[in-house]
């Protein structure tokens, strides 16, 4: 049976049929949609959980996993460093029920801070990772990526990039499948508890145990080794989808093409054979130049006098995304792939510049105005963390200073403000975010009394990644309603005596709230309380009466998409306007009315 899937549901869908029984996660895109997936096709017998950070969900697993569950952990590339602390240990330790981890690599970045490869951390962190080249073989990996799970009790690292993520094919899926029926927890402390000395006997059994993981990729059919001649082709993941394309789009000298689908441990026999009797290679691949490097080190190790040309020496762009067409440049000049004159369809006329903004009627606009006009005059730095809220850079709020990482924004602020105690030091946090990794920086703050002011973006829901529910929601991903857990008595809780919460969109409430803080000192917090305007309904629009007098403050303080320029004058689309009313609030001359 087929199914048209996305790669990110093929995937979830291979987990399904493998038999997972826990999914834990927390959304970052390209992966959010894996967990979804499973959610809306959950017969029961499967525990799905959004948790409040990457670390949390990988714990959560590994428990599972002691009992005998097979379990799937989902998270994007950046999500990885949060979750990296318990990997690490749970590389040593093992697991007994099949552990994946699913890391989703973003090359470009189109959507992250980072262009860092998961296929390195594998092998920092010295598990077996699988990196799919299409939808199609990213549900085939994840059975195997269990089975391999659990033939050497370690967690494995499922690794697909955006475009595979993102794009849709026909896929092959079973049409029935096996439960797994986790035996349960049995106590064993030599093998459950990390001390010292298991470390160190687990750490030998790792080092032994990845060379016989390496010759069972060596024969895994996810390693292709085809063609002949004297020059080779190496590469993974979607870079081999673009290749092949490539290759049979024109004639070319004849090589040789290893795909490899299981990066870490590298299938060094496999490699062999591609090596034997080849002048040259190259590596096509995105992110790190990691099979130019294990080719390189290969070819070091068994003294063969070929040479291994990728990222390292500039045949290959070191950096962003491939494409067909980048692939085609690099093998023309390789193996001489000629293509001939490709037919072209017109020139599409050039699309208008459109940088990412704020919503029209969004929370967080209010927010950041608010903020600007009580600070006006005064020397203020403001931190901004990431979410939709990381928008609060560009013009014309312009307030956003520093964006480090989720969770950054409350302890960046501090280190600021031990530098410049004479500045007012803002950090802006929104819910999802202040539950995910902003609590202890908050807690860093009171316990060493710093003086800052706390901004939480409350808009309700988990805005930047589609909207998932959080601890403050009061509903779970499977949709059962839960208790609420309140920001503002986890702040009264950890000590703080300020704590105030406005409704953003009454400018003249925020502005003095801002204003009160600012006087108060130690850490002080301000909860801009406003449902986003995705998960509520619009209220009543307005419109720019004749009254205006072209005095343009609507557009050049807030930067709203709703306000634009007609005629020379300013006007409001009505397809926009959310009816948030702030630009009535601040028209000097009332001109700006409800309809």
């Amino acid at each position: 049976m087929k199914k048209f899937l996305m790669g990110n549901e093929a995937i979830a869908w291979g987990a399904v049929h493998a038999g997972v029984n826990v999914v834990a996660g927390y959304p970052g895109t390209p992966s959010t949609e894996v967990l979804e997936t499973v959610a809306k096709n959950n017969d029961g017998s499967v525990y799905v959980e959004w948790s409040v950070n990457e670390k949390a969900a990988l714990e959560v697993a590994a428990g599972a996993s002691y009992a005998g569950a097979r379990t799937l952990v989902t998270m994007k590339q950046v999500g990885l460093n949060v979750a990296s602390d318990p990997l690490m240990s749970l590389a040593y330790v093992g697991v007994k029920g099949g552990m994946v981890i699913l890391s989703a690599d973003d090359p470009g970045p189109i959507s992250s801070q980072t262009e860092q490869d998961t296929r390195t951390f594998a092998k920092f962190a010295k598990i077996p990772v699988f990196d799919p080249s299409s939808p199609e073989e990213a549900y085939d990996m994840m059975e195997e990526a269990y089975r391999v799970s659990e033939k050497w009790s370690t967690p494995v690292l499922f690794r697909p990039t955006t475009r595979v993520c993102h794009g849709c094919a026909s896929v092959p899926v079973k049409a029935e499948y096996d439960k797994h029926v986790p035996d349960g927890f049995k106590k064993d402390t030599m093998r459950w508890v990390i001390f010292p000395r298991t470390s160190y006997l687990n750490h030998c059994k790792i080092e032994e145990r990845n060379p016989q993981i390496g010759d069972y990729f060596s024969e895994s059919p996810f390693n292709k080794l085809t063609g002949s001649g004297k020059k080779g082709i190496c590469t993974s993941g979607i870079s081999y989808a673009y290749t092949t394309e490539a290759l049979s789009s024109g004639k070319h000298e004849e090589c040789k093409l290893l795909k490899i689908g299981t990066s870490f441990p590298f299938p060094e026999k496999l490699a062999l054979k591609f090596l034997e009797g080849l002048d040259e290679v190259i590596c096509i691949e995105e992110l790190d130049p990691f099979l130019e490097r294990e080719l390189t080190y290969i070819c070091g190790k068994y003294h063969l006098n070929v040479n291994i040309h990728g990222k390292l020496d500039g045949h290959v762009q070191p950096a962003g995304e491939n494409t067909v067409e980048s692939v085609k440049s690099v093998l023309s000049k390789f193996i001489g792939l000629e293509t001939g004159e490709e037919s072209k369809l017109p020139e599409a006329p050039a699309l208008p510049v459109r940088p990412p903004v704020l919503c029209a009627g969004c929370p967080h606009r209010a927010s950041f105005y608010a903020v600007k006009q009580a600070m006006k005059g005064k020397k203020a730095v403001f931190s901004g963390d990431i979410g939709c809220y990381t928008l609060g850079n560009a013009a014309p709020l312009d307030m956003v200073d520093t964006c480090l990482c989720m969770g950054a924004d409350v302890t960046i602020a501090q280190g600021l403000h031990r530098v410049e105690p004479d500045a007012v030091n803002f950090s802006f946090i929104g819910d999802s975010t202040f539950f995910a990794s902003g609590i202890t920086g908050v807690v860093n703050a009171v316990y060493n009394g710093t003086d800052i002011i706390l901004i939480v973006l409350d808009n309700s829901t988990t805005a930047m990644t589609g909207h998932q529910p959080h601890p403050g929601t009061g509903v779970r991903m499977m949709g059962d309603v839960c208790e609420k857990i309140s920001i503002e008595k986890i702040l009264r809780a950890i000590g703080l005596t300020s704590v105030e919460t406005v409704d953003p969109l009454d400018n003249k409430a925020a502005v003095e709230a801002v204003k009160h803080a600012a006087e108060l000192s130690g850490v002080k917090a301000i909860i801009f309380k406003s449902p986003c305007i995705a998960v509520t309904k619009p209220s009543k629009r307005f419109k720019i009466a004749d009254s205006c007098v072209n005095c343009k403050k609507c557009i050049r303080e807030l930067g709203c998409p709703a306000i634009v320029m007609e005629n020379g004058r300013p006007a409001i689309e009505k397809s926009l306007c959310f009816g948030c009313s702030l630009c009535a609030q601040i028209c000097p001359c009332g001109a700006i009315i409800s309809e």
